[in-house]
């Protein structure tokens, strides 16, 4: 499924008032199928964050094709939010049964950075705006440092319960260049994400694309394991949840 973050406090539901993803998802299935529901997802992201590839998973009585329920459901979501495919889950033959999240091998997330003095109205809510012109060559070298398995703590806590140990997988930027400024697009690709790891990933590789610190600096907070240490955090709207993977017997990537 995919959704424009802009106008919610986040995926996860809150109190009642709070507009949400998933509160929107919820009603609009409440509606179709006349059956309260409880979903779950992939990953819960924060208020102002994007998602072209998250994975919802929900379970109702329905006895008419699936087609029919996924027409009738983004008809009556917002306009900002929209499924893409509805798929009945895997039948794995034991448990537990599939979960968007815990079934998952790994998530990819992108980030948006516009650089340049020109301003572009129309990337506001979907990238961040750095005035300066950005060393790309350093702030790869810096990403390249996150490739494996490593202590996160640096960048993002844990849930409760949970270790800081990560494997990242893909760490990368690409350039689009424009007449007047260019779009940075940084991804990441890990087997799970910390709260807030990806933003302040970011905004600590932008800081070396300022010059403002280097990249043995920013090796520095990456193996000091103090949050304290990573003090840029990202704005959200420039981070899009991209895809999730999942074993081929289930799912693959979507």
């Amino acid at each position: 499924m995919a959704y424009d973050g802009t106008a919610y406090q986040g995926f996860q539901r809150q109190i009642q008032g709070i507009p949400t993803v998933q509160g929107e998802l919820e009603r609009a299935i409440a509606i179709v199928t006349g059956q309260p529901v409880t979903l779950v997802a992939a990953g819960r992201t924060d208020t102002g964050v994007h998602a072209i590839g998250q994975v919802i998973a929900f379970e109702i009585t329905w006895a008419h094709e699936l087609p029919i329920l996924l027409r009738a459901l983004n008809a009556t979501l917002p306009d900002d939010i929209a499924l893409q495919h509805l798929l009945p889950a895997p039948e794995l033959g034991f448990e537990p049964k599939f979960h968007p999240r815990f079934s998952a091998l790994s998530r990819t997330y992108g980030y948006s950075v516009l650089q340049g003095a020109q301003r572009q109205p129309l990337l506001r809510h979907r990238s961040w705006h750095v005035w300066q012109q950005l060393n790309q060559p350093l702030m790869q070298q810096a990403a390249d440092l996150l490739v494996g398995e490593h202590d996160f703590a640096a960048f993002g806590q844990a849930p409760q319960g949970e270790n800081t140990v990560r494997e990242v997988f893909r760490s990368q930027f690409s350039s689009q260049n424009g007449q007047q400024s260019a779009i940075l697009l940084y991804r990441i690709e890990a087997t799970a994400f910390l709260q807030h790891m990806v933003r302040r990933i970011v905004g600590m590789l932008v800081e070396v694309g300022r010059e403002r610190i280097s990249v043995a600096a920013f090796s520095d907070i990456f193996m000091s394991k103090d949050l304290a240490l990573a003090k840029t955090l990202a704005p959200p709207q420039g981070l899009v949840l991209e895809a999730v993977r999942y074993p081929v017997d289930l799912l693959g990537s979507v």
